[in-house]
């Protein structure tokens, strides 16, 4: 069985650590992954982590292998405005797109069809190529506009998963409820994975 290919976008929203551990998971588990980043996501990064997102994709893709321990060889980091990526074009559509974590202002954006970014362009593409659109949002509390636009890419076929761990697994741990979200998300990927128990299985 052919390995997918993630589209995965890092945007200017809280929840940096639950996009971090969503790549090296996909990259673990063998996927070839197409790293997109917003220069809201460089700061946001660097408040959360101790991982500074260079500017140029060659340096962070470099960063981010040393920083996460990570194998390279599948992952592919690309520019804003490289219109040039594989993401931006339906005639070589990824399998999937995540944006994780998804600020309300790409959410809005993805929702009236804007493309003034390679990260919108590339979640316009996936949508119109019917492919599996998966938008982890991070505010609270939410306005009527933010509820208004993810009805909006809901009708549409999207996922919304905000990241609202459940409790359940009874985690020790904040990395334990970060497995919890990506865990899910690998789920609507359709990807095996054991990071957590499942409702009603023995631990």
């Amino acid at each position: 069985m052919k390995s997918p290919t993630i589209t995965l976008a890092l945007t200017g929203a809280s929840g940096m650590p639950y996009g971090f551990r969503l790549l090296q998971c996909l990259t673990e588990m063998g996927a070839s992954v197409q790293l997109l980043y917003s220069q809201a996501a460089q700061i946001v990064a660097s408040q959360e982590s101790e991982l500074i997102l260079p500017a140029r994709p060659s340096d962070a893709k470099q960063a981010l292998g040393k920083a996460l321990h990570i194998d390279t060889t599948r992952l592919e980091v690309y520019g804003r405005e490289d219109y040039m990526a594989p993401a931006a074009s339906g005639s070589n559509p990824a399998d999937a797109m995540v944006i994780c974590p998804c600020s309300m202002g790409t959410l809005a954006a993805i929702s009236q069809g804007l493309s003034d970014n390679l990260i919108e362009r590339a979640a316009d593409v996936i949508l119109k190529e019917q492919k599996k659109l998966i938008l982890v949002p991070r505010e609270t509390p939410l306005s009527a506009i933010h509820l208004e636009h993810m009805l909006r890419l809901s009708r549409m076929r999207a996922v919304i998963l905000p990241p609202s761990p459940g409790f359940y697994t009874h985690p020790q741990t904040i990395a334990d409820m970060v497995d919890f979200i990506v865990a899910r998300i690998l789920d609507h990927l359709g990807l095996t994975h054991t990071l957590t128990p499942r409702w009603g299985e023995e631990k």
